[in-house]
């Protein structure tokens, strides 16, 4: 492959993986790409490199603009998604999330792209009430360890592998919980550094995978790049609890561990308390039951799947140090970026 002569899309350009993934393209060499964003896009994770990327104004829910996007494209990553526990945004979760990706598949296969790389996530892979070891054969099985969330991301990887028997060339990742620095006042992970950095006394009794943001971007450049195509891989650094989690996060801004624990009778509690809160001010509830849900889970990802590529992975305790200090260094003001 000639990165000076490929062409690529990136849906999600502005929003954190899309960003990251267009300063990787740009540092391997890649040359000529074009990014979607939306229209009165914040532009702050892409400052930088923004003169670098030909950006077009539309929106993956909107198949002429997608389709008018990719004439003359090679390849497509497809990171633009919706990510919301709030029962209130189930429509626009399944709008973006599965009618988007519908739209994006049907665009690449009309223009004739050469490659669809597809950011899903570990919610769309099958867990059970019998076992807690996800793999990328683990089957999908509805009830209510799935979130609506996961069932649109669930959903809207269907519509990637119809694609496929439809003529297209795809391959998918299923990043665990994607963490790295970012708009530390947003809806993404950074958030959760701001949240302790503020002193949060709160821990969830759960446990989750995590992975670094510049991890996901690599691998789905390795994917292009190896020409790997009909298959998903499972994307994680490491299985951690949430306590760990935290009071790791916490050590690394120098400030005291949370230490309260919530139990599941407590957290039934408080995403009812959280509900009729927001039903009171109007405001969005940032604690659901299916936050609560999801956080008191214990979920192992198993990554050796993409170990056997010759894969690695930035260790987690370097993604926290990293991510910590420059929330520390802006006082978790300004949005950041990692160094690539």
């Amino acid at each position: 492959m000639d990165k000076s002569e490929a062409r690529i899309f990136v849906t999600g350009g502005t929003g954190f993986i899309g960003s990251y993934l267009l300063r990787y393209l740009l540092q391997e060499g890649y040359l000529h790409i074009r990014a979607l964003r939306r229209e009165g896009s914040r532009m702050d994770l892409v400052e930088g490199i923004v003169d670098q990327v030909e950006w077009v104004t539309g929106d993956v829910c909107d198949f002429g603009s997608l389709s008018d996007s990719m004439q003359g494209v090679d390849f497509v990553f497809h990171c633009a998604g919706a990510v919301s526990f709030d029962p209130r945004d189930r429509h626009f979760l399944r709008q973006v999330n599965v009618d988007g990706t519908a739209n994006v598949v049907n665009a690449a296969l009309e223009a004739g792209v050469s490659r669809l790389i597809h950011v899903s996530s570990v919610a769309a892979l099958g867990r059970s009430e019998g076992s807690n070891r996800i793999t990328e054969s683990s089957k999908w099985e509805r009830g209510s360890l799935n979130s609506w969330y996961a069932t649109t991301k669930f959903q809207g990887e269907m519509e990637v592998w119809r694609g496929v028997e439809e003529g297209l060339s795809a391959a998918v990742v299923n990043p665990s919980v994607v963490f790295g620095s970012g708009d530390w006042k947003g809806s993404g992970t950074a958030n959760v550094f701001h949240l302790i950095g503020k002193g949060v006394p709160f821990y969830l009794a759960g446990q989750n995978g995590f992975v670094d943001v510049r991890d996901v971007v690599r691998f789905m450049v390795l994917l292009l790049e190896k020409e790997i195509v009909g298959q998903r891989f499972i994307l994680n650094s490491a299985n951690w609890s949430l306590k760990e989690l935290s009071a790791s996060i916490a050590r690394a801004m120098d400030r005291r561990p949370p230490w309260i624990r919530i139990s599941a009778f407590v957290g039934e509690v408080v995403w009812r308390a959280a509900r009729i809160l927001s039903l009171l001010t109007g405001k969005r509830a940032v604690i659901t039951r299916e936050t609560i849900t999801n956080a008191l889970q214990k979920w192992e990802y198993l990554n050796d799947k993409s170990l056997s590529l010759g894969f690695s992975y930035i260790p987690l305790s370097q993604t926290i140090e990293e991510t910590a200090r420059q929330w520390m260094e802006s006082k978790g003001e300004q949005p950041a970026v990692l160094p690539i």
